[in-house]
């Protein structure tokens, strides 16, 4: 008796797998997609599994600090004396990808992830996603 999994469970994604090209293409300026080989399973015990290209954003967004003018001082007690702006490279557009998972008995199962689809310098967020 095969156990099917949850249709709740939208995805698991529980490995992530970066090479070091990863890093050295973060230092060229500009926020662009980035390839990232992802190993899905279906569980902690990797019942199910396979792995799928998926798209990350990486690189850099321009950052400023500037003195603060006049009226934002007065207004913060004098405390606020520097403002600064900054941006981050993140996801502006999603979308689902189905991956297929291999289930013992040869027993195959279709998931569904999200990945990249476009990335832009936007707001710093703690989380977006």
């Amino acid at each position: 008796h095969d156990m099917a999994l949850p249709k709740t469970l939208l995805f698991s994604l529980l490995l992530l797998v970066a090479t070091d090209t990863l890093a050295q293409e973060a230092r060229v300026p500009g926020c662009y997609l980035h390839p990232i080989n992802v190993t899905v399973r279906s569980d902690r015990q990797g019942t199910c599994r396979g792995s799928h290209i998926a798209h990350a954003c990486v690189g850099y967004c321009e950052s400023s600090a500037f003195p603060s003018r006049h009226s934002v001082r007065a207004a913060s007690g004098y405390q606020h004396n520097i403002t600064s702006v900054s941006q981050c490279c993140t996801i502006s557009r999603l979308r689902k990808v189905k991956v297929e998972l291999l289930c013992p008995r040869s027993r195959r199962e279709q998931l569904e992830i999200f990945t990249a689809q476009a990335c832009q310098c936007d707001m710093c967020r703690l989380s977006r996603y």
